[in-house]
């Protein structure tokens, strides 16, 4: 029989009308067991039924046929999800007689469900006549079937086929800018694509070097300008990419193995392509999302040499009307080549919510989704509307969906409008409760002065990607510079430094580390600790450009115990004292620690004479105490960042910090977020750190709570035993409080 069930899995899914199809299912099926009938139902969500779509041996003539969630035996499997075997159908309590289909003539009854990651998409039934209970090979046969049909079935569904729902179906991607744009979809193909570059050699190695040196320094120049382009409109966090485009072209390491290639006896773009290739796959490896997304920039570098390479720079289709622009890779040169005015909103078929042009396409506000699935040229010049919330898109939209969405395209701007009225006002809540929202900062602190009003101050600046950028240990002048410009752009607010933070899955490309468990293995604080030159380099580096402003705090990141501190704490009392005898305008810095790893839950009251602060990443601490891997897509649906456990251990740290007077900031994933800052609030916390784009919601929405209230939440939060259910909780009170607009699409 595996022989026919391969064969039969084999020829369905090379069709690609459903019907079709699913005829050739049910033939081959009824064949394969000899049996006399054979049916396929397939689960309509919306209309909460199970619909006909194949038979062999019931009287379907393509009428719509169609059974309820909670009818029948066909529904019993379903809303079970498990296979029913019955010798008397009949007699089931179940049995429901369906006179359409001539059901009085089968008695014998094997339905099994057709799961894909644990959604019923339907069910696959065998029938016959006579009575007579199916064996366990059969049985064992069509659940294997039903299993690589759903395969199938899953895999037609994204491409848009095999739909059933009534309303008009959306294409689903990731959502990775908030907004809600309509207009006319556009897409631009005419560049030179680096992955179609192939093998070729050259005589003029000569001729070669001086195409590449031009195409650099071309390059250089375009970055400059799309930089000073944008300079006046957005954060310069955002606008890092650009510098980091220029720091990269202007390296000497890149430029060398460049020429070597070249030397070689490739042509430059030949050559291009390789150590591009290289230089991604460094980052590509990496286990950290954020810095494993680098690969993607360091692509988008070869992709705009390789534009200069090819001459190809020629003025772009002029657009007459703004866009939302299709690509099938979303760079932060497209981005900023397409004039904003232009620009309704970004889809990109590959790509993550991370990347640096979903970062820059936040920072413009322009809604963008990635990952999603569609044919390019099918969609160009057509209407579409993106759903930046819910990563949702609709092509050829209908004029009642058109409706909706201008309806809630409106309110979004009103509640944009409203929410960015007040941003430089400090964060109270209804009840007069002051809230610190502080700033998390990535490639550059934000110096853009709008949010510099709005924050009080940097909660975590990342130190390690200046390190990571390099080919070599940037010096201890290198880094005090940078630091000093860190400092200085929040001369009077406090900015919390983290310390190097490499290792594991964070390899630097000149010392690269192999481990097969990277999450668990040596990086943070026992990559510096075992490096004790490099800490002590940085740590002087700080506490020299702390000497103008003496505004810095230090934040040591993955400790797991009270020795690893005591060692961090010596090295660092040693580092001040060597730049106190050089410069005594310094002081001692503020220290503190990153509550990341759960052994340090406990041990906080052992620790807390020994810092000043604690701030808890809760993205890794999230991960670590449900053992999940966040980066791994294969147990996504097991990372919940509001799952009881963390929720439960949020309130323990807060309780034990303020039994302790440590004063205690969340600087992950979960501050920003609207749902998880006003929870955090509600388990006592009064200091949040958060990336720009969430700085305006957050603090409106605690504007506009309660302690009590958001206390309350906090309280039932900790009695639920599912995540999902403390989720459906904050819903249904961002509905209740009017800030559904917040979550979703619309403000009403």
């Amino acid at each position: 029989m595996l022989s026919q069930l391969r064969e039969i899995v084999e020829q369905v899914s090379k069709v690609d009308e459903v019907h079709q199809a699913l005829d050739i299912l049910v033939k081959q099926t009824c064949s394969a067991m000899d049996t006399e009938c054979c049916t396929v139902y397939l689960a309509n969500e919306e209309m909460q039924r199970l619909e006909l779509m194949a038979t062999q041996g019931l009287r379907f003539k393509g009428d719509k046929i169609h059974i309820g969630f909670n009818e029948g035996l066909v529904g019993l499997v379903k809303r079970s999800a498990e296979p029913l075997n019955l010798a008397e159908a009949s007699k089931h309590p179940n049995f429901k007689y369906f006179s359409v289909l001539g059901e009085e003539l089968y008695q014998s009854f094997l339905g099994t469900p057709i799961i894909y990651r644990k959604q019923v998409l339907g069910v696959l039934v065998v029938q016959q006549k006579t009575p007579r209970q199916f064996n366990e090979m059969e049985e064992s046969f069509l659940v294997t079937l039903a299993a690589q049909l759903a395969v199938i079935i899953a895999h037609a569904q994204t491409q848009g086929h095999w739909r059933l729902e009534k309303k008009q179906q959306a294409i689903k991607g990731v959502p990775a800018s908030s907004g809600v744009a309509i207009g006319e979809l556009w897409w631009d193909d005419t560049q030179p694509d680096l992955a179609y570059v192939y093998p070729a050699s050259t005589l003029d190695v000569e001729r070669e070097q001086e195409w590449l040196l031009l195409a650099i320094e071309e390059a250089l120049g375009d970055f400059r300008r799309m930089r000073k382009k944008l300079d006046s409109e957005i954060n310069k966090d955002a606008l890092a990419i650009f510098d980091l485009f220029t720091h990269l072209l202007n390296d000497p390491m890149l430029r060398k193995d460049l020429k070597a290639q070249i030397q070689k006896g490739d042509r430059a773009d030949w050559a291009l392509r390789q150590v591009v290739e290289s230089y991604s796959n460094r980052f590509a490896r990496m286990s950290d999302v954020y810095l494993r997304e680098r690969a993607q920039d360091i692509r988008e570098l070869g992709q705009r040499l390789l534009f200069f390479l090819h001459n190809t720079e020629q003025d772009r289709q002029v657009l007459d009307k703004p866009v939302i622009l299709v690509v099938r890779e979303l760079t932060a040169s497209l981005l900023a080549s397409v004039p904003k005015d232009m620009l309704l909103a970004v889809i990109s078929l590959e790509g993550a919510a991370n990347s640096h042009a979903a970062i820059l396409s936040r920072a413009l506000g322009i809604p963008a989704v990635m990952g999603a699935n569609f044919n390019l040229k099918a969609v160009n010049g057509k209407q579409g509307i993106v759903d930046g919330y819910s990563g949702k898109i609709f092509v050829s939209p209908s004029r009642q969906l058109l409706r909706e969405y201008r309806a809630l395209a409106d309110e979004e701007r009103d509640l944009a409008n409203m929410v960015n009225s007040r941003i430089e006002q400090p964060a109270f809540t209804k009840d007069g409760q002051r809230i610190e929202v502080m700033l998390n900062a990535g490639l550059s602190a934000d110096t853009n002065i709008a949010i510099n009003l709005g924050v009080d101050g940097v909660g975590l600046y990342r130190t390690e990607i200046s390190f990571l950028l390099q080919h070599r240990f940037p010096s201890e002048e290198e880094q005090t510079q940078q630091y000093q410009a860190v400092l200085g752009s929040y001369p009077d607010k406090r900015v919390v430094m983290r310390t190097l933070d490499v290792g594991g899955d964070k390899a630097l490309p000149y010392l690269p580390i192999e481990e097969d468990n990277p999450f668990l293995g040596w990086r943070g604080i026992r990559f510096t600790l075992d490096h004790p030159d490099i800490f002590l380099m940085q740590i002087r580096a700080m506490i020299r450009a702390s000497a103008q402003h003496q505004n810095l705090s230090i934040l040591l990141p993955m400790v797991s115990g009270a020795q690893e501190l005591d060692d961090a704490i010596e090295l660092i009392e040693r580092a001040y004292h060597e730049v106190s005898e050089q410069d005594s305008r310094v002081k001692m810095p503020e220290l503190g620690v990153m509550i990341e790893v759960p052994s340090m839950i406990y041990l906080l009251p052992l620790i807390a004479d020994k810092v000043d602060f604690v701030s808890i990443g809760t993205n890794d601490l999230t991960q670590y105490l449900l053992a999940v891997d966040r980066n791994n897509a294969r147990v996504a649906d097991v990372y919940e960042s509001l799952h009881p456990s963390v929720i439960m251990a949020l309130r323990h740290i807060h309780q034990s910090c303020q039994q302790l007077n440590l004063p205690v900031c969340i600087c992950g994933e979960l501050a920003g977020d609207p749902i998880g800052a006003l929870l955090m609030v509600g388990l006592g916390y009064r200091s949040l750190s958060m990336n720009t784009s969430n700085v305006a919601k957050v603090k409106y929405l605690l504007r506009h709570t309660e302690i009590d209230e958001l206390r309350q939440l906090a309280d039932k939060a900790l009695m639920q035993a599912y995540g999902k259910g403390i989720y459906t909780m904050m819903q249904s009170f961002f509905e209740d409080k009017g800030f559904a607009g917040f979550i979703r699409a619309g403000n009403k």
